[in-house]
């Protein structure tokens, strides 16, 4: 055989090799991080938006967000604002899927009525601020395929790709701290044109129940329009035993 083509099967194989090792990687790493906070339950907490615009002038929302943590499919959730006056009454609920878009509903006291939010929607901003209502979903490994990017220190960077079509982003480039249960610390987000869209970092972590990390803030900046959410959790409660019955679009009425 020539020695050429022998040459450039070998570097075929072993680009093939090492892409596919990175992509093992990164499913590990995902899994790693999904095994550590599994067994939490269901939970509650208190949780304050600040919007920030791009002069940098503020508005508070204070809500109340619960979880539920389901084993055979993603996780179901539901926020529930308190004030101001504006928005008070307004609830989402989330069913996130392991497979396929995720399910959720919008709770408009105004009309008293319960909206379904579209699939292609999704990409849509949460109620004015600069999160999405995807991010809303809980972080299933099955939503993604993954790729390891690198090792610094102790974080691990891992790009994840959306398998669903009808995300509003490409790629995912998400930092775990490997020596603190993988928990999550910074993630990039990439628009459908492949660029730089948001950053969402994650501070001042505390542990529950000696196994869950759980961010104090959660700020999300919006590197295209100079907009910034902050959001701070406060009271968590892990100890509040909800179940099904709790997220259903009955329940996002009474909430409301």
């Amino acid at each position: 055989m020539n020695k050429i083509l022998i040459a450039l099967i070998v570097l075929i194989y072993s680009t093939t090799s090492v892409a596919q090792d990175a992509n093992q990687k990164g499913l590990e790493i995902a899994q790693a991080a999904d095994l550590a906070d599994q067994g939490f339950g269901s939970s509650v907490a208190e949780l304050k938006m600040i919007l920030k615009n791009k002069n940098g002038q503020t508005s508070e929302r204070f809500m109340l967000t619960r979880t539920l943590e389901l084993t055979e499919d993603g996780d179901k959730s539901m926020i529930v604002f308190k004030s101001p006056k504006d928005v008070k009454g307004t609830a989402t609920l989330t069913y996130t899927h392991k497979e396929g878009s995720d399910d959720q509903w919008l709770f408009l006291p105004s009309i008293k009525r319960v909206k379904r939010i579209s699939s292609n929607n999704k990409s849509g901003p949460f109620m004015g601020s600069e999160f999405a209502y995807e991010d809303l979903s809980s972080q299933e490994v099955e939503k993604y395929s993954y790729k390891f990017l690198e090792m610094s220190g102790d974080i691990a960077l891992v790009e994840q790709d959306p398998t669903d079509a009808k995300s509003g982003y490409t790629r995912r480039v998400v930092s775990y701290n490997t020596t603190k249960g993988y928990r999550i610390e910074k993630v990039d987000f990439y628009d459908r044109k492949n660029s730089l869209l948001k950053t969402l970092v994650y501070n001042g972590y505390k542990q529950y129940k000696n196994k869950h990390w759980r961010a104090a803030t959660m700020i999300m900046t919006n590197h295209q329009t100079n907009k910034e959410t902050e959001l701070s959790f406060n009271n968590y409660d892990f100890d509040i035993n909800l179940t099904n019955q709790d997220f259903t679009q009955s329940a996002l009425k009474r909430a409301g």
